[in-house]
């Protein structure tokens, strides 16, 4: 292992400041390679299946009776390759950036679709710039597999002092409108006579500040804290909650959000699509506001505290940041089948996340039909040593069983391995698809 300084968490907002550097190098044989992905992915796109699903996912996240839904998300990319179907074949980083999202999503529908929709269109992304918080992790990386995302970290904590708050900065947020331009004026040459094109600005935040002080702190120190000294923690998260609210204000005020009652992802579940939002940018008179969008909230860190010190340390914030938003998720990795009445308490919740930790009868008990369940299976088996797709479909007509009167969604994330056998995911799917079928 080794110390490092890790680059800037930019961990709630999406920026694409990174792509300001980016040359915008389109050769002829790039863009023909572009051109015959974009048509793959516009007749993908116009199948009538994608409205039917999109009706589903609006029914669920509408509270109104449909079939368990199912969406795969946080995959190992880096083992899924088969036939050279992930192979890039362009040669500018620009170009290579577009190919490999239209690739993933072209396999994805090909083996393990589940409920996937894809919309009949591209965007090209405002080039927001971001100078973040002003604090980067500093952390001895072990790294086990250089192909990998996942790796592991012990993080050093920097704040010692209640001056040390002060480091914490209200990120200043801005647009780059000319290289925004350039981009756009690239995706519509690129994909002309194919597919639509638009331009779209963020379509979401995640809110987890408890995450980003882990990374600032350590997971040890910050638990720790919590009990030895109370009121310096709650200083220090009031201090980081309102430069969140703060960069939050410049976002809306630079019209610089997007819709997400979309096939955008919300919290750490699927996806937005409900009929209680807007969904075209382009019907918008002035600006998107908060009030058109999702928002979400979670505090991983606060699995092992009590439901008295969630609600002190974390609801008592967060509130202050989903009340900006017309609905919300709410939650992870952490368990919060203990916590359930807490989580009552935000009136504009919609969705809870239910993990592989949680107390699944105790959890329905409570939710019942009053929001949507978003339940994640354990990706565990999938790195199993041994395959075994009869485990899967029982483990999964055993929750669904436990959730039959409720209104869920699946969603199988966090997938660091299938043992180099991206077959196990494309069976997962199809057990999964077959199962919730079942509960119709």
């Amino acid at each position: 292992m080794g110390k490092y300084i890790l680059p800037p968490q930019h961990m709630v907002f999406e920026s694409h400041e990174t792509q300001n550097d980016v040359p915008i190098e389109i050769s002829q044989k790039d863009l023909k390679v572009l051109r015959e992905l974009g048509k793959k992915y516009a007749e993908i796109s116009s199948l009538p299946i994608q409205n039917d699903r999109i009706k589903m996912w609006e029914k669920l996240n509408d509270l109104k009776q449909v079939k368990p839904l199912i969406w795969i998300n946080e995959i190992c990319w880096h083992e899924m390759d088969v036939n050279d179907e992930l192979k890039l074949e362009t040669s500018s980083e620009f170009c290579q950036k577009i190919e490999t999202e239209l690739r993933r999503i072209i396999y994805q529908w090909k083996h393990m679709q589940c409920d996937m929709v894809v919309e009949p269109i591209i965007y090209s992304p405002y080039i927001i710039q971001n100078t973040g918080f002003g604090l980067s992790p500093v952390a001895e990386v072990a790294i086990t597999d250089v192909n990998s995302d996942i790796i592991s970290r012990h993080f050093y904590n920097q704040f010692e002092s209640e001056e040390d708050i002060n480091k914490i900065r209200v990120p200043k947020i801005s647009c780059n409108y000319k290289r925004t331009e350039d981009f756009f004026d690239a995706y519509k040459y690129i994909f002309s006579g194919i597919i639509q094109t638009e331009k779209r600005g963020s379509p979401g935040f995640w809110f987890a500040p408890w995450d980003d002080l882990v990374f600032w702190m350590g997971a040890e120190e910050v638990l720790t804290s919590l009990v030895t000294r109370p009121e310096f923690m709650h200083k220090l998260i009031a201090h980081l909650t309102d430069s969140f609210l703060k960069a939050l204000e410049q976002f809306e005020e630079l019209n610089l959000l997007a819709l997400n009652n979309t096939n955008w992802r919300i919290g750490s579940g699927a996806y937005g699509y409900t009929d209680c939002l807007p969904r075209e940018q382009s019907k918008m008179k002035n600006k998107v506001t908060t009030k058109d969008i999702w928002g979400s909230a979670a505090a991983q860190i606060f699995g092992s505290v009590s439901p008295k010190m969630h609600e002190e340390f974390a609801l008592a914030y967060e509130m202050k940041w989903l009340e900006q938003f017309a609905l919300t998720y709410y939650g992870c990795c952490e368990p919060l089948h203990n916590k359930l009445d807490l989580l009552k308490k935000i009136p504009n919740l919609r969705k809870i996340s239910i993990s592989p930790w949680a107390k699944l009868e105790e959890a329905t008990e409570i939710i019942q039909d009053n929001y949507v369940i978003s339940l994640k299976p354990s990706p565990s088996e999938l790195a199993s040593p041994t395959w075994c797709p009869e485990k899967i479909k029982k483990e999964l007509e055993s929750k669904l069983k436990v959730t039959k009167n409720c209104n869920v969604e699946i969603v199988l994330k966090d997938i660091s391995t299938v043992m180099s056998e991206p077959k196990r995911l494309w069976e997962w799917a199809r057990i999964a698809s077959e199962v919730s079928k079942q509960f119709s």
